[in-house]
């Protein structure tokens, strides 16, 4: 083969070289283009969900702390209404216990 045409397909074959290491250059950019957008699709959803998940956890806390303030609340009503029952039934007991402890002062001053 003589040397131009040996020489052209040289220069031929660097140019097509040239090409496809320019077009695999472009599809590499492209590529990580895509994936960095990809990625940040995935850390907004990633967030979203957190976000969704902390709501929803936080609500649930909150209806577990209002029912347990129900409860309480219930309970203390329910020993207040018992203490005063039982002091109710001893207002007469008292009363004779403070009027006995009265007339013994009154006879021992006597």
């Amino acid at each position: 083969m003589p040397r131009p045409q040996v020489l052209e397909r040289i220069q031929s074959a660097e140019e097509e070289a040239d090409e496809i290491v320019a077009q695999a250059e472009d599809d590499r950019d492209e590529r990580i283009a895509e994936a960095r957008k990809r990625a940040e699709e995935i850390r907004t959803e990633a967030e979203q969900e957190a976000q969704e998940l902390k709501e929803r956890r936080l609500e649930e806390a909150r209806a577990e702390i209002d029912e347990e303030c129900e409860r309480v609340l219930r309970e203390g009503e329910q020993e207040r209404e018992e203490l005063a029952s039982r002091a109710r039934d001893r207002v007469d007991e008292v009363t004779d216990y403070v009027v006995e402890l009265f007339q013994e002062d009154v006879h021992a001053q006597t």
